[in-house]
């Protein structure tokens, strides 16, 4: 009799174990549970955690929360300014109510997958090139409206779509390269004719301070030669310019400029020219006297021309601007006279 009743009693015990194995269902943190009772579904989501079911009646399917990421498959399409690309995407979503997601539609990842291929393509006809390659944010902000609305009777929300790679052909990259470098090519014209104007007028305003004060030209000159020297060069050509001598001829009280200008451009001007026989004979030598028979064959010398004397700054500037190229271009070495020149 004790042995018949220990009999039952593990029996009743393997009963309610294999009930409750079949009865038990673990629901993790990050899923729901959704109960389908008689193929009828039951109201309440079982939440994560350890729950019980009715074993042969229920049905519990159990829904993940977390956040899908989905690529969207690369779409080609003719944009509104009839360019040829290809766009791909990708798109965030997770499922906000389980019981939705298994009823209202058969696969709600698929469904998403189709509609956001379907956007895609709407939004590549609708937008520019220009639009697809600057403003995505504000396609992507468009593309999560047009999935949004019909995955929320899904049982779904569109938590974020990203446009991912514009594809163009090579023509038109090409062509957009050759603009680009057109564009930076009229950008630095720009720019250099700006810096040749602010160039301009800069010199403009230093050549009239120039003006007013001579010196500072002098100073510019010597700052030249000082630069040029520096470059351990073995020959200096130094020129003399005319401003010196004016400068020079204004500080003494002199001649005029233009006078002094003229003096030394043409050094040999003051030169008397050589007279001819005719105008450097008499008007006797021309038309002798018949008292003075030999005057024709002796006429009387005339004295040559002499040159009008040069003022006393004149002289002591070409005489300090001898010194100043000597001091500078070293003193000048006379030729040795030959032996023939010298007999």
């Amino acid at each position: 009799m004790i042995q018949e009743v220990l009999m039952a009693a593990v029996g009743a015990a393997a009963a309610v174990a294999v009930y409750a194995g079949a009865a038990a269902r673990v629901v993790k943190q990050y899923e729901r549970g959704v109960v389908f009772r008689f193929g009828r579904l039951v109201d309440r989501e079982r939440q994560p955690g350890f729950q019980m079911i009715v074993p042969l009646v229920d049905r519990l399917h159990k829904v993940n929360m977390q956040i899908v990421t989905m690529p969207v498959p690369a779409q080609e399409g003719i944009t509104r300014d009839n360019v040829t690309v290809r766009v791909d995407a990708v798109v965030y979503f997770k499922v906000v109510d389980a019981a939705d997601a298994l009823v209202r539609v058969e696969d709600y990842k698929f469904a998403v997958s189709q509609m956001a291929q379907t956007s895609l393509r709407s939004i590549i006809g609708k937008s520019d090139l220009d639009d697809l390659l600057s403003n995505r944010e504000k396609l992507n902000q468009g593309l999560e409206l047009m999935l949004d609305s019909p995955a929320m009777g899904w049982g779904v929300a569109i938590d974020r779509v990203e446009i991912k790679d514009v594809s163009l052909p090579e023509t038109m990259k090409r062509s957009m390269a050759r603009q680009a470098e057109a564009d930076r090519e009229r950008r630095a014209r720009v720019i250099n004719a700006d810096a040749e104007l602010q160039a301009s007028k800069k010199l403009a305003e230093a050549a009239r301070q120039m003006e007013d004060t001579p010196s500072a030209l002098q100073l510019r000159l010597l700052q030249t030669v000082m630069a040029v020297s520096a470059e351990k060069n073995s020959t200096l050509v130094l020129p003399i310019p005319v401003e010196l001598l004016r400068f020079l001829e204004r500080a003494g009280g002199g001649p005029e400029p233009a006078a002094a200008a003229s003096a030394a451009a043409h050094p040999d001007a003051d030169r008397p020219e050589p007279s001819r026989p005719e105008a450097s004979l008499p008007d006797a030598a021309l038309h002798p006297e018949p008292s003075r028979p030999d005057a024709a064959l002796h006429p009387e010398p005339v004295p040559p021309a002499v040159p009008p004397p040069h003022s006393d700054a004149y002289l002591k500037g070409v005489a300090h601007a001898k010194e100043a190229v000597e001091d500078l271009a070293g003193a000048s070495v006379e030729p040795t006279p030959r032996e023939d020149e010298e007999a």
